[in-house]
């Protein structure tokens, strides 16, 4: 069944005209969405993407996509719009080059969270070296050797990713594998792995609850900081 994203334009107008509208974490600023959605996708352009990346979105994305917009205003500083460039689609953003369009659709290997930093080693510290120099080419071999590890690409295979937080935090939507449609964060840039993310209740989410929770904190946000703007 489509999800119905029809409320969602109209409830993104009146946040926008909010007096604190900007104030809302990942809204205002040069790197914010400012609340602009961009154009939504054609039916025959959906199609196009999906050929070329020879797999179906999860849903409840491409409702969205078809019925409220192709990326923008959205969760921290805002959805990475799907773009035509060259003749071929991808996601544009922060680090648009994570995503992996050859390897959507492989399945994400994952169900559990996963943390490929699990048992590697502390760094070097300086006091067991004899010079700068020394201690240096230990550290360099090191995060080098960590590198290789925590970011091989057979870790987010069948990720789209979504959006950044900011500090090198990002969360995606797993297209492809046994955890299809939910979304999860890959915190690998801060050592934490990738972990599923879930409500209050602790049940995982899909873009669609990801999506309005969001909507349902910010109405929340700007409700509180002026009552009457909403």
């Amino acid at each position: 069944m489509t999800h119905d994203w029809s409320d969602v334009p109209r409830r993104l107008a009146r946040l926008s005209q909010a007096p604190h509208a900007k104030k809302v974490f990942g809204a205002g600023g040069s790197a914010g969405h400012g609340w602009h959605l961009e154009p939504s996708l054609s039916t025959a352009e959906l199609s196009e993407i999906e050929g070329q990346l020879g797999v179906v979105l999860p849903e409840e994305y491409r409702a969205f996509l078809l019925m409220v917009g192709r990326g923008g205003a959205g969760p921290a500083y805002g959805l990475f719009p799907v773009r035509r460039v060259d003749g071929r689609w991808r996601w544009e953003g922060d680090s648009p080059d994570l995503t992996e369009l050859d390897t959507l659709a492989q399945p994400f290997p994952y169900v559990a969270a996963f943390n490929p930093a699990d048992g590697f080693p502390d760094p070097p510290d300086e006091e067991d070296f004899d010079s700068v120099e020394a201690f240096d080419a230990a550290e360099d071999a090191y995060w080098e050797k960590h590198d290789e590890i925590v970011y091989r690409p057979e870790h987010s295979v069948g990720l789209l990713y979504l959006c950044h937080l900011g500090c090198a935090q990002r969360e995606v939507l797993v297209v492809s594998g046994a955890s299809r449609g939910q979304m999860w964060a890959d915190l690998t840039g801060d050592s934490a792995g990738f972990v599923p993310l879930v409500d209050d209740a602790g049940t995982r989410v899909g873009f669609a609850r990801w999506y309005r929770r969001w909507l349902d904190r910010s109405e929340a946000e700007l409700t509180n900081q002026a009552p009457d703007a909403l």
